[in-house]
């Protein structure tokens, strides 16, 4: 009986040539590789028992599942986690208007490196510098390919083969085991902790300093908060230490912003140029997250360190691309004097209030049949949210959000039924209930959700 179902397993070349009748296939290597992959896993199936298909139904279920696998990887989805600065789902996210403007710039061959005025050899950097600084009201700035990049960087130039003092509070992990401790030993300085967990005081770090000192960092614990018995030294006294011993002071400031979050009351978390008012001679953040821009690390601080930043080797492993900087320019432009425009969506959608989102909900219920909200237990609820990322993580951020409980279908059921749609729809479950939260999910999406809902 196994050999006449074998029988029914088809070749690869047949295969092939169905699938080459459409254009959109192109490479036949990475074809061949799928097929066989599918193939196999059909003849284990019917080694196990477990497939008696006809050779029509399983040749029609690998031409599915390979069509399927072969599609484009990277996806444009529906955000329902409620968390607007999502790793996983790229975390800031930018309008189709950004996309369009930055396609039409970066069309053929840009003047990225390349000086219009005087037909020289140019500068990558020079495209969002000076916005940079004017921002942040620095005398210079630099971008890389992520802040971990930069953190690395700042520290190889200025401390390698030295020490860095850091507070043992400060010695933060961040997700994608993004550890101050490692940074510094793989940026080739040496790592000094003063202080406890809890408590570091001024005289922690003076005692620690020797003549093997060549920087004082100071770490944004931007991922978690310390409560009760505790003790931090103000950036303030440690940047008058670091004068007092011609050491430069260095400030990681993870997430960053150029607004104050408490005027757009999301938190209290101070923008950018009030800590560079502070005196560091280096202050790095993320240039996505709360910035809102591409993916990307900024350093921005005193113009003799940045220039030597730029001469590190390391400097030209961590550069940005065109892309990168195409998209951080027209980030920049969307900030106006404490406001930002609609082309930001990050800043719009933390602040958009619970009161529309709740609009929203009610608006998609209104393009539901009855019956599909019936069956699929659908109730439109109030939630509280976190920004994402590791950026505000005590802040609780109001939200509202459409809960499932279906009467025949299991949870995980559904969920995966949502994240298979044509636009995947990505949720959580929560306490044996399937939550779509509209925090992050686009105004412009309303309706292609209703969509994705019915059809389940």
């Amino acid at each position: 009986m196994k050999n006449i179902s074998y029988k029914n397993l088809p070749s690869v070349s047949k295969v092939l040539l169905l699938l080459n009748e459409d254009p959109s296939f192109l490479h036949e290597k990475y074809l061949k590789k799928l097929i066989n992959i599918e193939i196999e896993k059909k003849r284990v199936e019917i080694e196990k028992g477990l497939n008696k298909k006809s050779s029509t139904q399983i040749l029609n279920n690998i031409l599915f599942e390979i069509k399927k696998k072969s599609s484009h990887s990277l996806k444009k989805v529906i955000n329902g986690t409620g968390i607007v600065l999502h790793t996983g789902l790229g975390r800031a996210p930018f309008t189709g208007k950004t996309l369009k403007k930055i396609a039409d710039r970066l069309d053929g061959y840009v003047n990225l490196e390349f000086n219009l005025s005087n037909g020289k050899r140019g500068d990558r950097q020079e495209h969002i510098r000076e916005h940079l600084s004017s921002i942040c009201d620095s005398e210079s700035a630099l971008m890389v390919n992520n802040n971990a990049a930069a953190v690395m960087l700042s520290i190889n130039e200025i401390a390698n083969n030295g020490e860095v003092i850091v507070s043992r509070g400060q010695l933060v992990e961040i997700g994608g085991s993004f550890r101050i401790p490692d940074v510094i030993e793989k940026s080739g300085a040496r790592l000094k902790e003063v202080g406890t967990t809890n408590r570091t005081h001024l005289k922690d770090y003076s005692d620690a300093i020797t003549e093997k000192t060549k920087l004082l960092l100071f770490v944004h614990t931007s991922n978690y908060v310390l409560k009760g018995f505790i003790k931090s030294v103000p950036l303030e006294d440690l940047v008058v230490l670091g004068k007092e011993n011609n050491i430069p002071v260095m400030v990681d400031w993870g997430s960053g912003s150029f607004l104050d979050m408490n005027k757009l009351r999301i938190a209290n978390e101070e923008p950018i140029n009030q800590i560079l008012k502070k005196g560091p001679d280096l202050v790095t953040f993320s240039g996505d997250k709360l910035i809102g821009g591409s993916q990307s690390g900024i350093i921005i601080g005193k113009d003799k360190i940045i220039k030597s930043l730029q001469s590190n080797t390391l400097y030209r492993v961590l550069r940005c691309g065109k892309i990168t900087i195409g998209l951080m320019e027209e980030t920049l432009r969307s900030y106006k004097i404490n406001s930002f425009t609609d082309q930001n969506l990050s800043l719009k959608m933390l602040t958009t209030t619970r009161k529309r989102l709740k609009n929203r909900g009610l608006k998609i219920l209104g393009l539901l049949n009855k019956k599909t909200i019936k069956l699929l237990g659908m109730v439109l609820v109030e939630s509280n949210v976190q920004a994402g990322s590791g950026s505000l993580p005590e802040n609780k951020i109001e939200s509202m959000a459409l809960s499932f409980k279906p009467k025949n279908l299991k949870l995980d059921k559904l969920s995966k039924k949502f994240r298979e749609g044509n636009i995947p729809v990505i949720g959580y479950i929560s306490e044996k209930i399937y939550y779509i939260d509209l925090k992050a999910v686009l105004s412009h999406q309303i309706s292609l959700l209703a969509k994705a809902i019915e059809s389940i």
